[in-house]
């Protein structure tokens, strides 16, 4: 299988995303947006993965790539492709899908828990996976839950943590693709001064602490996820 990155930071790559795919013998591409690559044409992916960064949706003056790539995932989602957003990138999901993207009430930056959905658990494989999961958060916006999507998970930060769409349309607003070394790359790009303290922001410290957490927990739901998603026809 076919699988396009849509990358919009160095600091920000597929991480577990990228293990995923070599154990399961997929070939996995990155276009890295920031440096001036061009979104793939709608032929030559069968997966459009769409990755988190620290800009707006709506920052296209500073960011001109956005406004291909918007096109880019218009096009896949009409086409019937597979597409998978985390962070910035189920935000941009969700806009094409006509969700509203705003900011939060709060930011939310560190180890918090999720709680899944009953609706999450009817999803094929995930019946027996914990109904809470404490996982990886880095985002100030947030949004609603597009027409006609399902709502897979909540936080109490952010009410919008993970949405299902047309059984083939995955947005993440949390982070399950993270290992300790993206959680470092993504600190070591952080000012530590940019982290002003709140009730759902964590240390730089904490952060950059990973010894002890359950990335396996993490990663079982994810490959849950990625499993309920339409391969390409053989």
């Amino acid at each position: 299988m076919r699988i396009q990155v849509l990358q919009h930071v160095p600091f920000e790559g597929p991480a577990y995303l990228g293990d995923w795919a070599t154990r399961h013998h997929h070939h996995l591409t990155i276009n890295h947006l920031y440096t001036g690559d061009p979104c793939p044409t709608r032929d030559s992916y069968d997966w459009l993965i769409v990755l988190g960064g620290p800009m707006n949706v709506n920052d296209d003056n500073e960011h001109s790539w956005l406004t291909a790539e918007k096109v880019c995932i218009n096009t896949a989602i009409e086409d019937g492709k597979t597409v998978i957003g985390i962070c910035l990138g189920a935000q941009l999901i969700a806009q094409a899908l006509g969700a509203t993207v705003r900011r939060n009430d709060q930011q939310e930056i560190g180890w918090f828990p999720i709680t899944w959905t009953d609706a999450a658990h009817q999803l094929p494989g995930c019946a027996t996976l914990p109904k809470q999961l404490t996982a990886f958060h880095w985002h100030g916006d947030t949004f609603s839950l597009p027409p006609g999507a399902v709502h897979l998970a909540t936080s109490t930060a952010c009410q919008q943590q993970a949405f299902y769409y047309d059984g083939r349309v995955l947005g993440l607003q949390c982070h399950l693709e993270v290992t300790p070394i993206s959680i470092a790359a993504l600190c070591t790009c952080t000012n530590e001064d940019e982290l002003i303290p709140a009730e759902f922001v964590q240390s730089y410290q904490e952060l950059e602490m990973t010894a002890g957490r359950d990335f396996a927990a993490v990663h079982r739901w994810f490959d849950a996820l990625l499993a309920t998603l339409p391969a390409p026809p053989v």
